[in-house]
């Protein structure tokens, strides 16, 4: 799990780097309180810029790993354009990643897989994602198969072969979605 409470507020948070896929301004990453999150502190991507191909990314520091299993609770607080909150897994860059999200303006939680920077949907559910609550996102990819779930239950799985190296993990937004992230939970699989 990573230390969100001891992270200092209103700073970036420590042991990410940031980067974005498509076009835009970055992504900006900050530690707020956040009386409602399990520990009192949260990751926000601030940034309100509406640019429509765009998605920020906070990913974590010295990780790579080809199976992982990842959840996050996610609040998505605003965004005109989008509200949206998701997991990158195997990330070789911002431009070659999977990805999956969910978004409180769209009812729906989605997989992508990020080519060359063109986003390419893979597979997907429409349910209700409630604008300013905490949700829980999960994505476990080991070998060809990944399985997205949503406040506990599986939603769906499917099957890639794009990228089946180890890569990188990190927290994703679209647009101007303002999302706060609370318990990073991730765990290396064989």
């Amino acid at each position: 799990m990573i230390a969100i409470d001891r992270m200092t507020p209103g700073s970036p948070p420590a042991g990410f780097t940031f980067a974005r896929t498509g076009r835009g301004q970055q992504g900006e990453w900050t530690v707020i309180p956040d009386r409602t999150s399990s520990t009192g502190q949260t990751i926000e991507q601030t940034s309100t810029d509406r640019t429509d191909y765009r998605f920020p990314l906070a990913i974590l520091e010295g990780v790579s790993a080809a199976n992982v299993d990842v959840e996050v609770h996610f609040k998505a607080v605003a965004g005109k354009t989008d509200q949206a909150g998701g997991i990158a897994v195997r990330l070789r860059d911002a431009d070659n990643y999977y990805v999956a999200r969910a978004n409180a303006l769209e009812d729906n939680v989605r997989f992508y897989r990020i080519v060359n920077g063109r986003r390419e949907q893979l597979d997907g559910a429409n349910l209700k994602v409630t604008p300013n609550e905490w949700h829980t996102l999960g994505l476990r990819a080991e070998g060809h198969r990944f399985t997205v779930s949503f406040d506990g239950k599986k939603l769906f799985s499917a099957t890639d072969k794009t990228f089946v190296g180890a890569g990188g993990v990190a927290l994703w937004t679209k647009s101007d979605s303002v999302t706060r992230f609370d318990q990073v939970k991730m765990n290396v699989l064989p």
